[in-house]
C-alpha cells in the first residue's frame, strides 16, 4: 500500500511539472469550473495501481493476462480520448471488448446470461465513474473509498487485500490536487479505468466467494444511484444521451449553492455511510444486506428528492 501511494506521489509530481503541455479541461456545457485545469491526474493513478497490482497481486478468476490486456487496453483509449478525443462509439466499442474479456476471463461464454450480465456491469462501471468525474474531489474520494471497503471486506474473508488497499492509497496524492478548489482533474485516463476496475473487482469478488452480490453495489451506492436515476431521466425525456449536461444531481447540488466542498462534504458522507454499512452487515449480518441495500436506496432517494427541489432556483456556485 505505502508503495503503490510512493509510486502515485512521483507520478503526481511529474505530471504537475509537466502541466502545460498535458490535456487541459475547458468550461463547457457539462463543466461546473472557469478556466483551464490539467486534465492528466490519472496518469499518477494508474502508475500507483500498477505498483500495487505488482507487489500484491491480487486472486483473479481466469487468466490474469486477460485482465492486463482488458484495463490496459481501456486506459491506452482513454488516455488518447484526452489527448486528442475520440468519438463515443470507438470509447465504448472498446470497453465493451475489454468487459467482454474480463467477463469470459470469470465464467467463460457459459451460462450466456452470466457472462452478459458481468459485461454489461462492468461497461457502466466505466462510465457512470466518468459521469460522475466532474466536481472537485468526487470520484477520487468514491475510489479511495470503495476500494479501502474491498480491502477491508477481502481481509474479513481471509483473502490477498494488498491490490484493492494499494488502489485505494494510489488516488490519495491525486485527491490532495484535486480537493476543492481543484489544481488537477484525473481525465477519463483515470476515471473510466477506476470505473471499469471497481466494477471488474466486484464482479471477482463475488464469484472468488469474497463478498455477495449486493456489497459492491451498497459500496458503491452513490454513484450508481446518482448515475443510473439520471440516465433514467434523461431516457424518459427523450434527451440526447451523446450530448453534455449538467443534469446529474451532484451537479445540481453544486448549482443550487452547496459549491464543490458542500457537494464533496454530502457525498463523502453518504459514502462512508454506505461503506460502513456495508462492511458492517458484511462482518455480523450478512442476511441484513439486501435490506441493508433497500434502506440505503430510500435515503439517496429522499436526498434527490431534496435536491429536485431546492435545484428549482439555482443559486451561484461557491468553491
Amino acid at each position: 500500500m505505502f508503495g503503490a501511494a510512493v509510486v502515485a506521489a512521483a507520478v503526481s509530481r511529474l505530471v504537475r511539472a509537466a502541466a502545460g503541455r498535458l490535456p487541459q479541461a475547458r468550461s463547457g456545457e457539462r463543466s461546473l469550473h472557469e478556466g483551464a485545469i490539467p486534465r492528466a491526474g490519472g496518469l499518477s493513478i494508474l502508475a500507483g495501481a500498477v505498483a500495487a497490482c505488482m507487489l500484491a497481486p491480487p486472486a483473479l478468476p481466469g487468466p490474469a493476462v486477460a485482465w492486463a490486456i482488458a484495463l490496459a487496453s481501456v486506459a491506452l483509449v482513454s488516455w488518447v480520448d484526452d489527448v486528442r478525443g475520440l468519438p463515443a462509439l470507438v470509447r465504448l466499442a472498446t470497453q465493451a471488448l475489454a468487459a467482454a474479456l474480463v467477463a469470459w476471463a470469470c465464467v467463460g461464454l457459459a451460462p450466456a446470461w452470466l457472462f452478459a450480465v458481468i459485461a454489461i456491469a462492468i461497461v457502466w462501471g466505466a462510465n457512470l465513474f466518468n459521469f460522475m468525474d466532474g466536481s472537485d474531489g468526487l470520484a477520487a474520494a468514491m475510489a479511495i473509498i470503495g476500494f479501502a471497503a474491498y480491502a477491508a471486506a477481502a481481509a474479513i474473508a481471509g483473502a490477498p487485500a494488498g491490490a484493492y488497499a494499494g488502489v485505494a492509497a494510489a488516488c490519495v496524492p491525486f485527491f490532495v490536487l484535486n480537493r476543492p478548489p481543484a489544481r488537477m482533474f484525473m481525465g477519463d485516463c483515470g476515471s473510466v479505468p477506476l470505473g471499469f476496475g471497481a466494477a471488474a473487482a466486484g464482479a471477482a469478488g463475488i464469484l472468488l466467494g469474497y463478498w455477495p452480490s449486493w456489497f459492491p453495489v451498497l459500496v458503491f451506492l452513490p454513484f450508481i444511484a446518482d448515475a443510473t436515476l439520471t440516465l433514467a431521466r434523461r431516457l424518459v425525456r427523450g434527451d440526447n444521451l451523446l450530448v453534455a449536461h449538467r443534469g446529474h444531481y451532484y451537479q445540481r447540488l453544486n448549482l443550487a449553492g452547496a459549491g464543490h466542498r458542500g457537494t464533496l462534504a454530502i457525498y463523502a458522507a453518504s459514502m462512508l455511510a454506505c461503506a460502513c454499512l456495508a462492511l458492517a452487515c458484511l462482518a455480523f449480518a450478512p442476511g441484513r444486506g439486501p435490506a441493508a441495500l433497500a434502506l440505503a436506496l430510500l435515503g439517496h432517494a429522499a436526498g434527490f428528492a431534496l435536491i429536485d427541489y431546492h435545484a428549482r432556483t439555482p443559486r451561484p456556485r461557491k468553491r
